[in-house]
């Protein structure tokens, strides 16, 4: 449970990020030629697949999204001569790969079962 709430940390705090200022992910989407609106629906996702993880639901779908997720958006961070950007590409598949190993043991004992 504790691992599960620690990466819903991340999630939902993208999903605030995102619902507040998404003026830099609308720069980021736009540098790379995507469409901004896909902002709101990646900010759901962020949202659901958190509060997801925090209650244990779904968990072995909801972690493989994630997973996915994680190796989409770290295209954006893919800039090698750029050290920051490249320890958050690095960061995303790490957290991919946490994501795996939930989706491999599944949720635990403290969980909502769905």
């Amino acid at each position: 449970m504790i691992g599960r709430c620690l990466i819903a940390v991340l999630f939902l705090g993208g999903a605030v990020q995102k619902g507040t200022d998404p003026s830099a992910v609308k720069s980021l989407l736009a540098g790379m030629g995507w469409p901004i609106w896909l902002i709101w629906p990646a900010m759901a996702f962020n949202l659901i697949a958190g509060l997801a993880l925090i209650f244990g639901i779904a968990i072995r779908p909801v972690a493989i999204g994630l997973a996915l997720y994680c190796g989409v958006t770290s295209i954006f961070h893919y800039l090698p001569n750029d050290p920051w950007q490249m320890t958050i590409f690095v960061k995303n598949w790490a957290i991919a790969g946490g994501c795996l190993v939930l989706a491999a043991h599944g949720a635990g004992r403290f969980a909502l079962r769905a």
